[in-house]
C-alpha cells in the first residue's frame, strides 16, 4: 500500500472512534436532517460523518451533548474573541435586554460604538452599521460602484468575503458582480490586471490575510502595490478586515500605515451578536447621508438594534482594548513559532501560517503564499489532525484553523502544544517529507 492509502486507513479509523464517542451528536444530526438540508444551516460546520452538537460553554471551554469537554481553539471562527463568560458583556447583555431590544429609532449606543471605532481604526472617518460581515462587504462594493460610476470588481482566488462573496471556487450563489480574479500575493499579476482593467474597475477588495483558505498573510509589497495601482486606476481599495482587524489595535491597515478607501468589520466587534460595519473616507461614506438630496438609501431593520450596539460598545471600549489586542496577538505569535519549531525539529511536512492570534495547520513544508499553494496540503491529513485533537479534548476547525480568545489560558495553550507534538509522534510516518 502507498502513503495515501495509509492515510485513508488512519482517517477511517479516527472517524469510527469519533462516531462511537459521540452517539448523542449523531442522534441530534439525524434529527436535524428532517428539517434542515443536510442537518445544517451553516455549511462551514458540516463534518463527515456528522458534526458535533454542543450543549453549553464557559470561559474557553465547550461541552458537547455527550458530556465531553473541550478546550475551545476555534472560538466561533475568530468571532468569539471574548470567550464565553465575560462578566462585563454578560452584565451589558442583561441590562440592555431589560431596557429593550429594538426601538425603531436612534439610541445613544450607536453613536458611542461609532465613536470608538472611528477613533480606533485610522481609515474610518465615518462608519455605517450592518448585520454581518457579508452585508458590510456588499455595501462597500455597492458604494464603490456608486462613487466611481464603474461596475467591475477585482478579487483574489481563495478569498472569502461572505456567504455570497466566496471566491474559493466558482459559484452561482455568489452576488452577480462583474469580477476579475487575480492570484493572491502575486504582485506582477495584480499590476498587470489593474492596468488592463483600469478604466472599468470600481474597486479592489482584499483580505490582509487570506483567512478561510489557510490564514495566509499578504506581503507588504502586495498590499502596497494594490494601494498604488488602484489610486492610479481611479478604483477604490477595500480592506476586508472582518477577521484581521483583531490582529492589531488599529487593524492591519493601521499596523502597516496603509490608507484603504473603505474598511469592513464584523465578527467580534458586536461583542458576540450579529454585526457588521463599513467605514472609510468621508467623501465616500457621505453617499449615505440622508440630509443630502441625492443620498443613497440604505435601510436595515436591525442595523442599530440596541442590544448589539450596547454590547459592541462594551466589547470594544472595555474588553478588547488596545492593550488586550497587543497581548493576545503576541501570545499567538509565540505559539505559532513554537508549533513550527516542533514541525521543523521532526522534519515533517507540516507547518502553521497566520498572524497574531489566528493560525492554520498545513500538511506541507513548501512555501505558502496563495490558496493554490495551500491546496498542496492533504485534505485527509488535515481531517486526521482534527479528529486526533478532538479525541484529546481540543476543538479546532476541521480545516486546521486555530483561534485564541481572551479567555484562553496558558494551560490550554500547553494542551494544544502537547496535542500537536502527540499528533506528529503518532503519525509522523504519514507526514514524511
Amino acid at each position: 500500500m502507498g502513503l495515501q492509502a495509509d492515510i485513508e486507513i488512519a482517517l477511517e479509523g479516527a472517524k469510527r472512534q469519533y462516531a462511537l464517542a459521540h452517539p448523542n451528536s449523531a442522534q441530534a444530526h439525524a434529527s436535524a436532517t428532517r428539517h434542515l438540508p443536510g442537518g445544517s444551516t451553516r455549511s462551514t460546520l458540516h463534518v463527515d460523518p456528522f458534526p458535533l452538537c454542543f450543549a453549553k460553554a464557559k470561559d474557553a471551554t465547550l461541552t458537547d451533548c455527550d458530556g465531553l469537554v473541550y478546550d475551545d481553539f476555534l472560538c466561533e471562527y475568530t468571532a468569539g474573541i471574548f470567550g464565553h463568560s465575560d462578566a462585563r458583556l454578560r452584565f451589558t447583555l442583561q441590562s440592555q435586554s431589560e431596557g429593550g431590544l429594538n426601538f425603531g429609532g436612534h439610541t445613544s449606543h450607536e453613536e458611542k460604538l461609532a465613536r470608538v471605532l472611528t477613533n480606533r481604526f485610522p481609515a474610518l472617518q465615518l462608519v455605517r452599521f450592518t448585520n454581518s460581515g457579508t452585508e458590510a462587504n456588499l455595501v462597500a462594493l455597492g458604494a464603490a460602484r456608486q462613487f466611481t460610476g464603474r461596475d467591475k470588481i477585482m478579487v483574489f482566488s481563495g478569498a472569502y468575503h461572505g456567504g455570497v462573496l466566496n471566491f474559493s471556487a466558482p459559484s452561482r450563489v455568489n452576488a452577480p458582480f462583474d469580477v476579475v480574479v487575480c492570484q493572491y500575493n502575486d504582485v506582477l499579476s495584480a499590476r498587470r490586471l489593474l492596468h488592463a482593467h483600469r478604466d472599468e474597475l470600481a474597486a479592489v477588495i482584499v483580505e490582509p490575510m487570506l483567512q478561510s483558505s489557510g490564514c495566509i498573510p499578504a506581503t507588504d509589497a502586495f498590499l502596497r502595490t494594490l494601494r498604488e495601482e488602484s489610486l492610479a486606476a481611479g478604483a477604490l481599495l477595500i480592506f476586508d478586515e472582518v477577521v484581521t482587524s483583531r490582529l492589531h489595535p488599529q487593524g492591519v491597515h493601521g499596523k502597516l500605515g496603509l490608507a484603504p478607501d473603505l474598511v469592513t468589520l464584523g465578527k467580534y466587534v458586536g461583542g458576540g451578536l450579529s454585526f457588521g460595519a463599513v467605514g472609510g473616507h468621508r467623501a465616500i461614506m457621505q453617499l449615505f447621508d440622508p440630509r443630502k438630496a441625492d443620498f443613497v438609501r440604505l435601510g436595515g431593520t436591525f442595523n442599530n438594534n440596541a442590544l448589539t450596539m450596547a454590547l459592541g460598545y462594551t466589547a470594544m471600549a472595555e474588553v478588547f482594548t488596545p492593550d488586550a489586542a497587543i497581548e493576545l496577538n503576541e501570545r499567538g505569535d509565540r505559539l505559532r513559532q513554537e508549533l513550527n519549531g516542533v514541525c521543523r525539529a521532526a522534519s515533517v511536512r507540516m507547518q502553521f501560517t497566520g498572524m497574531g492570534s489566528i493560525m492554520t495547520a498545513h500538511m506541507t513544508d513548501g512555501a505558502i503564499a496563495s490558496a493554490e499553494d495551500a491546496a498542496h496540503g492533504g485534505l485527509a491529513l488535515r481531517q486526521l489532525f482534527y479528529f486526533y485533537l478532538l479525541d484529546r479534548g481540543l476543538y479546532i476547525a476541521p480545516r486546521g484553523m486555530v483561534s485564541l480568545s481572551l479567555a484562553t489560558t496558558d494551560r490550554q495553550i500547553n494542551n494544544l502544544y502537547e496535542g500537536v507534538s502527540g499528533f506528529i509522534s503518532a503519525h509522523g510516518q504519514l507526514l514524511c517529507t
